[in-house]
């Protein structure tokens, strides 16, 4: 039996997707995603944000880079990574990331159309409608695959 490798996630990103053309014409694009917690300890509410490197390929990071801005909610499905690099001092490093699949854009139609604002979406992710959210999935809307 093979094993499962799923990460489902729902943040607001930490800053605009970070976008690059590799050779033979690939585009990738990546971000940080913050996802937060609330726990009572003591009495007070205390809150808890983690963040996620996410890596997104081809098709999926031209979208990203045209629709994802900082501070915007987003829900992403993907596979969690593990991979090591030499820094310039040959030390190894490693990094964990997020490689999205699909995600879907929450919150209002207007919330992402260009030149609105950056601020966070107080858009609950249970009260989103679904005709206010945008699907991206491993095709586009030619059902052309976008690797």
């Amino acid at each position: 039996m093979s094993g499962i490798n799923k990460v489902i996630l729902v943040g607001h990103l930490g800053k605009d997707p970070e976008v690059r053309h590799l050779e033979g014409g690939v585009t990738v694009a990546s971000f940080p995603l913050a996802t937060s917690e609330t726990y009572n300890k003591d009495g007070k509410r205390v809150e808890q944000t983690e963040w996620h490197n996410i890596v997104l390929w081809r098709g999926l990071a031209e979208v990203a880079s045209k629709y994802l801005q900082k501070g915007k909610l987003v829900y992403i499905e993907g596979k969690l990574r593990t991979r090591s690099f030499e820094d310039k001092e040959k030390v190894k490093k490693y990094v964990t990331e997020i490689v999205a699949e699909n995600f879907t854009m929450l919150g209002r139609k207007s919330d992402f159309e260009p030149g609105q604002s950056s601020t966070p979406i107080a858009t609950p992710v249970n009260d989103a409608k679904i005709e206010d959210e945008f699907t991206i999935g491993p095709s586009d809307e030619n059902g052309d695959l976008p690797f």
